[in-house]
């Protein structure tokens, strides 16, 4: 992508990128290792073991006959990553029956769609790095890639198939807007638009409709009443946003890379996240070098650590600060109609921890 990203998506899992899918159905990653706002207890327990099921199904998805297919499709999955989008599909199911038929196989469905945009984004980005791994278009080349993304795209769609015509159409309709959202980020905001509206709706789009999704299928197939499920995809659609946006600024604040990329990246190619935006837009004087540097790639040494260094001072990071926080306060203000308990107090500790979040 060119400007709103996937996000880093960081901590690998215990296999590497050599794993064989026999060796990643082996896996099982503690709730505690996927993100700190996970519970620990008989609820936390409950999701180490969902997705661990997630995980085998995963490896089944991404296997082949071929062993260089086999390799291609299970390059990203076996690299690592937090598996946001199942683990929040499966925490939505413990508003009704978890272990419900369909449940797994939409949380599957769900990352496998994120991990074949992953393939044509850096493709699209030109990247050669992805969760610390040589990226597919980088090890083999861009028509790999790009058909490897096909291929797990095709081997969703099979899954969801045996779902239903309901989640056939709810899928197409979220596929349908994460293309929208890349082709309105590629040609970029029109004479008349907003950029900071444009940018907002490109992530809702791109990263906040596959969120709402999988907090979607997850309550739905989990039989939840139709008012909670609707609650939690708005809620979902709110805090994907929120965790693009915790990405674009861990790249600039942080220090060491522990966002799962050099910091500073945006920068350097020249990608106009929010917190560029916002110092592009504005008149002062004294932010006159800030504008000129985030106008353009940025691929200097010294210039790059000059312009980090001024946006990590600015207004314009205080301002995409307060919009993150503005995002997760909307996403939280959604379970007011989740019961208390387990379930709600996980689902408003990621609130905090998208605002908090330091990888």
């Amino acid at each position: 992508m060119t400007g709103a990203r996937a996000e880093a998506d960081g901590t690998p899992t215990q296999a590497g990128p050599s794993a064989t899918p026999a060796e990643w159905h082996r896996i099982s990653t503690p709730a505690s290792s996927i993100g700190s706002w996970l519970p620990e207890g008989a609820l936390g327990a409950e999701l180490a073991d969902g997705l661990a099921r997630v995980e085998k199904a995963l490896s089944s998805a991404v296997g082949s006959e071929h062993a260089f297919i086999r390799e291609a499709a299970g390059h990203l999955m076996a690299a690592g990553g937090k598996r946001f989008r199942p683990v929040l599909t499966l925490l939505a199911a413990q508003l009704g029956d978890p272990r419900a038929p369909g449940v797994v196989e939409a949380a599957v469905v769900c990352e496998l769609t994120h991990l074949a945009t992953l393939y044509h984004d850096d493709v699209m980005d030109e990247a050669v790095v992805r969760r610390g791994a040589p990226s597919a278009n980088s090890r083999w080349s861009n028509s790999i890639a790009i058909l490897t993304g096909d291929l797990l795209f095709a081997r969703a769609s099979e899954i969801l198939a045996d779902l239903g015509p309901e989640a056939v159409r709810i899928q197409a309709q979220t596929f349908e807007r994460l293309v929208t959202g890349q082709i309105r980020e590629t040609v970029g905001a029109q004479p008349g638009d907003d950029p900071v509206d444009h940018y907002l709706e490109v992530l809702a789009d791109k990263t906040g409709s596959l969120v709402a999704t999988s907090a979607r299928f997850g309550a739905s197939f989990a039989g939840a009443d139709e008012a909670l499920v609707r609650a939690l995809t708005a809620f979902g659609e709110e805090v994907g946003v929120a965790f693009q946006l915790s990405d674009d600024l861990l790249d600039i604040v942080s220090q060491d890379g522990a966002s799962g990329k050099a910091p500073g990246t945006d920068l350097r190619e020249g990608i106009a996240t929010l917190p560029a935006l916002f110092a592009l837009a504005g008149d002062d004087p004294a932010d006159a070098r800030l504008r000129e540097l985030v106008s353009r790639p940025v691929t200097d040494d010294a210039e790059h650590a000059e312009g980090l260094a001024l946006l990590r001072s600015s207004r314009a990071l205080a301002r995409a600060s307060d919009v993150l926080t503005s995002y997760a306060d909307r996403a939280r203000a959604h379970l007011t109609a989740v019961p208390p308990g387990d379930v709600r107090n996980a689902l408003s500790a990621l609130c905090d921890y998208v605002v908090t979040r330091t990888s």
